[in-house]
């Protein structure tokens, strides 16, 4: 008596693929690398492996190949964030210019636009960058560039406040060339609102403390090294949230301490 299978050849066949294409589909999700939320469904994530950004659209692979998605329709993207973030900014603090804007360049020419706070500190880092070299005119250009891949939120848009990392990079701009009037236009009413706020996050506190070193940079070059000390000190101690901020604050804190034997009271 022989045993024949409840299957026939052709059923076989066709579970074995789909087993393998099963598996092939959960392979292919496992290398997914970010979660991105659409401001149409803001509490569902759609898990993709993001390629980059080209233009004004996010390149994405997701079950239906690598396509483009436009970026004005996406609320947020959770990805861990690129090495080359954090070395930049490590570069940037000891003075090795050339190695971070490499590392910063690369980081902003693929992820320039994303609506992630690592690609906007990677982003502005080259404006920052290019102004510690004494390039005002790359700096300029790094800083209006951001601002086109990062603007003002419209209507009920969510502000997370990266549009005025660029409104921030000019007035440190301006600070160069002594024009203290448009610098403080930029980082008094921040400066105010910081003293003002009680819960501070990490984006508002990058802020802030940028602001705060805008200021210290004025007085100090108006002569009133107390007053920037003071300055420089509130980056360093209250609104330590931005690395590179912090670390020039507080150089320029030392320096006054030195140099000019400032105090705060």
């Amino acid at each position: 008596m022989k045993l024949r299978s409840p299957l026939h050849f052709q059923q076989l066949i066709f579970l074995i693929l789909a087993f393998a294409l099963c598996l092939g589909a959960r392979s292919g999700w496992a290398q997914q690398d970010a979660n991105v939320f659409y401001k149409v469904r803001p509490d569902v994530a759609a898990p993709m492996k993001v390629v980059g950004v080209t233009g004004t659209s996010l390149m994405v692979k997701d079950n239906f190949g690598e396509h483009g998605v436009p970026l004005a329709q996406i609320l947020e993207i959770r990805m861990a964030e690129p090495a080359e973030v954090k070395a930049a900014l490590q570069a940037y603090q000891s003075k090795d210019y050339t190695k971070a804007l490499g590392l910063a360049k690369s980081v902003a020419d693929k992820y320039k636009g994303l609506p992630a706070t690592w690609a906007a500190t990677a982003s502005s880092l080259v404006g920052d960058i290019y102004l510690a070299q004494g390039d005002a005119a790359k700096a300029q250009a790094a800083y209006d560039d951001f601002a086109k891949a990062y603007p003002k939120p419209a209507g009920n848009e969510p502000d997370r406040g990266w549009w005025q990392m660029a409104d921030l990079g000019r007035a440190r701009l301006a600070v160069t060339k002594k024009d203290f009037e448009t610098a403080k236009k930029t980082a008094e009413p921040l400066a105010q609102k910081a003293l003002q706020e009680k819960n501070v996050t990490q984006a508002s506190g990058q802020l802030y403390g940028q602001a705060f070193l805008v200021l210290g940079q004025i007085k100090e070059a108006q002569g009133d090294y107390q007053g920037a000390l003071e300055e420089y000190l509130r980056t360093v101690t209250l609104f330590y949230h931005d690395p590179s901020a912090t670390a020039i604050a507080q150089e320029r804190a030392d320096a006054l301490r030195k140099t000019h034997a400032a105090f705060v009271p």
